[in-house]
């Protein structure tokens, strides 16, 4: 092995992720300087609660809660940034670009929602911003994505990329239990924040996918475009229902490409049973990639958690080593794309995507019900695939499968539907995707 000497790295943030690293760098340590080609030490470490570091590292490296000394110590050349947040973690990585510092960091709320700047200054200063860690923890997605398929032509991507939901909808499937109830069971495991607002109402995924789509398809980082609906309105008889249909939902992030622009959505789905990434459970994580070349490709694992999280960060610091002696102008792009190249596609609202639907309706059992309601979605071109009627006390519940149809023209349907008198409650909603 070359007798170059340690990349040195200043650590901010030393939380469940920060942690990870310091466990994984260190155990691994002579293994991951065989695959660099050289040593990696953290020399600097910064963090809010300095007493949690110390008991860790002991006296092996400086701890403080100083973290602009550690972008501005001279002899740091990576800085990971673990801390989250869009404003701190955001003047700290721009003033570690501007010092010349190479970056890591698992922030994908920083990048969904300031990546733009940030790629942008990293290029004029000639380092690099790698977050692997950032989409789907420790599932390798993002060079799988940037490298290993950069000869297809990306045609649409499918995600479980946010292991809260995930668990919350396989406990409402498999115990028949609510929203609100699963809810409560994951904040008591660990897997759901006090406030999950940004997991269960699909902020998180939309994160993700934003850079996910950057990546497949070379365009510019655009949370704001991306079509966001949580899983908290579901209800437990929707998710039987799906069963009995041969379906599960599940909270997925799409990115599909079309002639006439790039759809980006965040919502729960109906997916075939058929599919492997209907069966991917608990709080794991999944994304399928479909490529013209290489057809659809499956990746699985960890979505969060200590260790897993920091293996995408070391993997990132282990290629920031490798990148140190090559020309500037010849690294991989952090979005796949030459910074000059990055396509301007339109990304398609809502309701002009195009997907199969699942609707629900509580309606009076009495004649007629089925042609007035089957006429005015013909009227609005919806073809039916299949009905399902639960004869009840008080009337009957109706289970609509549509083809694949313009969602303008559902969403004005469903409108029509909801003022006939017969209807006894609001039309429920869920996508259906084939994911073929």
């Amino acid at each position: 092995m070359s007798q170059l000497n340690p990349i040195k790295v200043g650590l901010l943030g030393f939380g469940v992720v920060g942690s990870g690293t310091w466990n994984v760098l260190t155990r691994n340590a002579e293994e991951i300087a065989r695959r660099a080609g050289r040593q990696i030490e953290i020399v600097r470490i910064a963090t809010r609660t300095t007493s949690k570091a110390t008991a860790v590292v002991g006296n092996a490296v400086p701890v403080s809660d100083d973290m602009l000394s550690v972008v501005n110590d001279p002899n740091v050349e990576v800085v990971v940034e673990l801390i989250g947040g869009t404003t701190l973690a955001k003047e700290l990585v721009l003033k570690a670009i501007e010092n010349g510092k190479h970056v890591v960091t698992a922030n994908k709320a920083l990048l969904a929602v300031h990546g733009n700047e940030i790629f942008k200054a990293a290029s004029e200063r000639q380092v690099t911003v790698a977050f692997e860690a950032a989409v789907a923890g420790g599932i390798p997605i993002i060079k799988a994505m940037r490298e290993g398929l950069t000869a297809n032509r990306i045609q649409w991507l499918a995600g479980i990329i946010n292991g809260t939901t995930n668990f919350i909808l396989t406990e409402m499937r498999e115990k028949g239990l609510s929203f609100a109830e699963v809810l409560k069971k994951a904040q008591q495991l660990g897997y759901a924040e006090a406030d999950p607002t940004f997991d269960v109402e699909g902020v998180d995924a939309a994160h993700k996918l934003t850079l996910l789509a950057s990546i497949a398809f070379g365009i510019p980082v655009q949370f704001d475009k991306v079509y966001v609906e949580g899983i908290s309105r579901l209800a437990p008889e929707d998710v039987v229902a799906a069963g009995r249909l041969g379906y599960r939902i599940k909270l997925l992030g799409l990115a599909i490409r079309r002639d006439s622009g790039i759809e980006l959505r965040v919502h729960p789905c109906l997916v075939p049973n058929s599919k492997l990434i209907a069966s991917v459970e608990g709080p794991m994580n999944a994304v399928v990639v479909k490529g013209d070349a290489v057809g659809e490709t499956l990746y699985y694992g960890a979505g969060a958690g200590s260790e897993p999280t920091a293996s995408a960060v070391v993997a990132d610091l282990v290629d920031v080593t490798r990148l140190l002696t090559a020309d500037p102008e010849h690294r991989v792009p952090p979005l796949a794309f030459q910074a000059n190249a990055l396509a301007d596609y339109p990304i398609l609202p809502i309701e002009e995507v195009t997907s199969s639907y699942y609707l629900r309706l509580h309606v009076e059992d009495r004649p007629g019900v089925m042609a007035e309601i089957a006429t005015i979605l013909a009227k609005g071109n919806i073809s039916i695939n299949s009905m399902i009627q639960d004869p009840e006390t008080n009337g009957a519940s109706i289970i609509f499968l549509i083809h694949q149809a313009r969602e303008g023209n559902v969403l004005e349907a469903i409108k029509q539907i909801e003022r006939l008198s017969f209807v006894q409650s609001k039309v429920t909603m869920i996508r259906l995707e084939e994911l073929s």
